[in-house]
């Protein structure tokens, strides 16, 4: 009985000998390495450049680049405009700096705090609050004018402040306000 055991473990011990050693022969390219063995030392460059080393330029380039170096400032500015138009480069569209504050951080904020801010035309409506008791009330008129199902509405009411809804009119902003205080709520435009 000890000796049927002991027949059951060898086999095993051999298979598991051979997988490992399988394993190790799909990589063609493994070479076992010596334990003793220091780790490599790998040369970093300075900076990295993805594309590689790069060919020193042509005589004729290092020849223009001193030939533009040496001309006057009034006519290096006009070589780019030049360029663009002669190899049908798109022109370059400018970058709107509306609604962006550049101002310095500490200063004032220049010309664009003298001009007089414009009147908003489109408005948020936001519920703020609501009596617990009018809550079914205040959920049927923010289903009457948002479209949305009655799942979707009681969970927006029940985020309260939220936003009901967005981008609209004063005069529509204005009737909103009115149902919702109508109903039990309180809503404000913003």
């Amino acid at each position: 009985m000890r000796f049927t055991s002991l027949s059951r473990l060898i086999p095993r011990r051999t298979l598991r000998n051979k997988v490992e050693s399988q394993s190790r022969a799909f990589q063609p390219d493994f070479v076992p390495r010596d334990p003793k063995a220091k780790p490599r030392r790998y040369k970093i460059p300075q900076f990295y450049d993805p594309y590689g080393p790069r060919p020193p330029p042509s005589e004729k380039v290092v020849q223009l680049a001193e030939l533009i170096a040496a001309l006057p400032d009034e006519e290096r500015r006009q070589i780019m405009p030049t360029l663009a138009e002669r190899l049908r480069l798109p022109k370059m569209q400018p970058i709107s700096t509306e609604g962006m504050d550049l101002a310095s951080p500490g200063g004032t904020a220049g010309p664009k705090a003298e001009e007089k801010k414009a009147e908003k035309t489109a408005f948020d409506v936001k519920l703020e609050k609501f009596d617990a008791a009018s809550k079914i009330k205040v959920i049927k008129e923010v289903r009457a004018f948002t479209n949305l199902g009655l799942k979707e509405a009681k969970d927006l009411v029940e985020k309260v402040p939220a936003v009901l809804k967005q981008g609209v009119t004063k005069e529509e902003a204005n009737e909103i306000i009115e149902k919702i205080k109508a109903a039990g709520g309180v809503a404000v435009m913003e």
